[in-house]
């Protein structure tokens, strides 16, 4: 399933439960004012919350390419505490606070060294072709079950 090698773009990474993964910011990122544009912080999650699922071992790609349904962001509660720019050095981190038969609820945030810009509570339920709610598969389930944060939110 892994392509990784020496050419493929940098992945995050697990410590412990929680999933690390680092990115910069890009001009294309930035705003008028020079400061990351708030739906920038949305896409940066995005993204790690895809990797993060690819480290684990869920394979979206199989089960959309199946035919079979995707995560869609049913729920998004963002908090925006200070502001990123350009050429900063950031980390996501995400962390599994719950699993649930369809969707599976993720604590994120975003910062530049330990100082929390974003954080973000957000709800991926598995959707089939139809829109409707569908059952994860077990093993991604186990998977979750595994990896639920016992820690603080902080």
């Amino acid at each position: 399933m892994s392509d990784d090698g020496p050419d493929q773009p940098q992945a995050g990474r697990f410590e412990g439960r929680e999933h690390r993964y680092p990115l910069r910011v890009f001009f294309e990122d930035t705003d008028l004012s020079g400061v990351v544009y708030h739906a920038n912080y949305l896409r940066y999650m995005e993204r790690a919350r895809s990797d993060m699922l690819r480290v684990a071992g869920i394979d979206q790609r199989a089960v959309h390419e199946a035919g079979e349904g995707a995560y869609a962001v049913a729920d998004l509660a963002i908090r925006y505490r200070a502001p990123a720019r350009l050429d900063d050095a950031l980390l996501v981190v995400s962390r599994i606070h719950a699993v649930r038969a369809a969707s599976v609820v993720i604590h994120q945030t975003v910062r530049r060294g330990s100082l929390v810009l974003t954080e973000a509570e957000v709800t991926a339920a598995l959707v089939a072709p139809s829109g409707r709610p569908k059952r994860q598969p077990a093993g991604w389930t186990d998977i979750y079950q595994r990896l639920i944060w016992q820690g603080t939110n902080s």
